[in-house]
């Protein structure tokens, strides 16, 4: 009896470019977060990736191509963690599910939105502030967000807006509250940057809580707490519109 093949896709081995390119964009999302992108070398990059400094001139044309491939990376780190969580951010668009004519959200689609914002809130944690590689980004962006340039407009228009956009129809869905209102578009930021502090105040943290560490641990301490705020935010409209 003949063998049957395997249906499985063979996989596909990196090659060495593949990785040097990889390489170089971790690197300079690592220097340019740290030191900025003026103060930071191509020779630095280069040494940083362990790679020929010729390769950042072959790969991305230059220090700011370099500087477009680590936000781009960015963007595709942040798109996957988000669609996990709340779905494509860029499917934030079209008829809006869940809520009835008179604005308010049908109750089996208001108790499933709201598992949603806590599945989201839960992995925010789990990756800005427990994940080592999220310090490197949030530098980054941090300096985009100081003294803007094209690559901020590629974070933004790659997951800033869209997964806000995509938060704030979940909020509809959860509380009845209109999408873009002001209120809405608020509440989501706050709930975000609740999560942010805990990356960028982290130091001030661990002092603070005489923690040597922000582990998985701590994470799940820090979720606990952030996800009794949403749940608190939650019941208060809930009793707002009752």
């Amino acid at each position: 009896m003949k063998k049957l093949l395997s249906a499985k896709t063979p996989r596909r081995e990196t090659s060495p470019a593949e990785m040097t390119r990889a390489a170089l964009v971790r690197a300079a999302l690592k220097l340019f977060g740290r030191h900025g992108f003026d103060g930071t070398s191509t020779r630095e990059i280069a040494a940083e990736a362990k790679a020929n400094i010729g390769s950042i001139a072959y790969h991305f044309g230059g220090k700011e191509g370099l500087r477009a491939a680590a936000a781009d990376y960015i963007v595709e780190t942040i798109q996957t963690i988000a669609g996990q969580a709340i779905g494509n951010p860029r499917a934030a668009s079209g008829p809006k599910k869940g809520v009835s004519k008179g604005g308010d959200a049908e109750a089996g689609d208001s108790e499933a939105a709201r598992a949603q914002l806590l599945t989201a809130l839960e992995r925010m944690v789990a990756f800005i502030v427990a994940r080592p590689e999220a310090g490197e980004i949030v530098q980054f962006v941090l300096r985009e967000l100081s003294h803007p340039t094209a690559a901020l407009d590629r974070i933004y228009d790659g997951v800033f807006e869209p997964t806000h956009r995509r938060l704030c129809l979940i909020w509809e869905q959860a509380t009845g509250e209109a999408a873009e209102s002001e209120t809405t578009r608020l509440t989501v930021f706050t709930l975000i940057g609740q999560v942010i502090y805990f990356r960028i105040g982290r130091e001030a943290v661990m002092r603070r809580m005489g923690w040597r560490e922000i582990g998985d641990a701590e994470a799940a301490k820090v979720v606990a707490v952030v996800s009794n705020n949403l749940e608190a935010i939650l019941a208060a409209r809930k009793d707002h519109r009752s």
